[in-house]
């Protein structure tokens, strides 16, 4: 498949690191012209340089802001007031007994992982919708369905992700724009590696701990591996192209068979 983006402008919110930079080198190699975020200059600037490194010739624009305030959103918009394709990556997880969740922990998780990616949707969706043509994802997880235990304040906040996307795909009804979640398993990143060894015995090598955690922790894998950062960004891509139109108002998934379910 050929999917070519050459034209489009594209923003990966949290793309500095892990999965959110691989969407961004996903979308460049296909043409479209992307902007890195992240919230400092200096983290932001190794990004770009990485990017390029990778993409020779890549359009790359920097976007040093925290996007979870609204400061951040308007120094955003700012920089990079238009964008065909919006990809809301950013957010926070991290491990919590149920019970010792505070309520400024929960409010985090919703400012970051929720209310985030509706302010930019609210921004960027307009102008898509006026010029006929837009995609809109917002990165969510098989805890949005199979609440984990040790983290159901990033699980419930991922559901919310959910209901935000189908509902702004009915807003988007009719006009050449889709709006898609994306239900990512569980996948090797650097911070999920920290997260892993939270959980399994911190002196087991990483092969080692990879498959105790998946054995103890996540047993429903299909996959019974962590997914690589590339694999989700396939999938962004494809929907980020001509060649999904069709596609909206899903939950598609890249969870490596994790979710036991025929529909999401």
């Amino acid at each position: 498949m050929n999917i070519d983006l050459t034209g489009r402008t594209a923003l990966v919110t949290g793309s500095t690191q892990g999965i959110g930079a691989a969407i961004a080198t996903g979308l460049a190699r296909s043409g479209a012209r992307v902007a890195v975020n992240g919230r400092s200059r200096e983290t932001v600037g190794k990004a770009v340089d990485r990017l390029r490194a990778e993409v020779p010739g890549a359009q790359v624009v920097p976007v040093a802001a925290d996007l979870a305030t609204e400061d951040g959103t308007a120094r955003t918009l700012d920089v990079l007031p238009e964008a065909d394709i919006l990809i809301n990556n950013l957010g926070v997880f991290g491990a919590k007994p149920a019970l010792e969740i505070t309520d400024d922990e929960w409010r985090r998780y919703f400012e970051v992982n929720v209310l985030t990616a509706v302010r930019l949707t609210r921004a960027y969706l307009p102008g898509m919708i006026g010029r006929a043509w837009g995609r809109v994802q917002y990165i969510a997880s098989d805890s949005a369905i199979v609440t984990p235990v040790e983290m159901i304040h990033y699980g419930v906040s991922k559901t919310a992700l959910l209901g935000v996307s189908r509902g702004f795909a009915k807003q988007a009804a009719g006009t050449g724009v889709t709006v898609n979640s994306v239900i990512a398993g569980p996948t090797h990143t650097g911070g999920v590696e920290d997260f892993v060894y939270e959980l399994v015995d911190p002196s087991l090598p990483w092969k080692e701990a990879q498959r105790a955690f998946m054995r103890e922790h996540r047993p429903q894998s299909l996959l019974q591996r962590l997914i690589e950062p590339e694999e989700i960004a396939n999938m962004v891509v494809y929907l980020s192209s001509a060649q999904a139109s069709a596609t909206t108002g899903g939950a598609v998934r890249v969870d490596g068979g994790y979710v036991d379910a025929i529909l999401p």
